[in-house]
């Protein structure tokens, strides 16, 4: 029997490089990355469908148990806005005896709002006001050091 594996949360807002550190991390540890707005796009599917999207994510979850259980690393990118979710997926991990690691991605308002318009990937398209909003909110689930602690690694 294999060792559990390495369990890796990224978390971030639209636009703030989860794809891009996702797809870094994937190809130095050998990684299988869980996207769900890739598979929504695959499908033809609406990325604003919550219905849709919390059924991919919980396949998604199923096959990531998998991966752990396996001894491989699976990665994480569905935003993980909330501590509480976070915490859920750690969690869940650990009882597989998985390390888990945090990314936490954080950039300003103003550089969300850039990547997101240069993209032009949202459909419908996001308002400068609704992302100014997700991002209050994203500084009040901000991993705290009770949190990071938790984890075995914050990257």
């Amino acid at each position: 029997m294999s060792e559990p594996g390495c369990l890796v949360v990224v978390s971030g807002l639209p636009g703030s490089g989860k794809t891009t550190q996702a797809k870094r991390l994937q190809a130095e540890r050998r990684g299988i990355r869980f996207c769900p707005d890739e598979w929504m796009t695959a499908l033809g599917a609406n990325l604003w469908d919550d219905e849709l999207r919390a059924r991919v994510e919980g396949l998604q979850w199923d096959m990531a148990f998998d991966v752990l259980r396996a001894g491989g690393t699976a990665i994480i990118e569905w935003g993980t806005w909330g501590r509480d979710e976070r915490e859920r997926l750690r969690a869940e991990a650990t009882t597989l005896g998985a390390r888990t690691e945090l990314l936490f991605l954080d950039p300003p308002a103003d550089v969300l709002w850039k990547r997101i318009e240069e993209r032009g990937m949202e459909d419908p398209p996001m308002k400068h006001a609704d992302v100014v909003a997700m991002h209050e909110f994203m500084q009040s689930q901000r991993p705290d050091e009770a949190e990071r602690s938790a984890f075995d690694e914050v990257l």
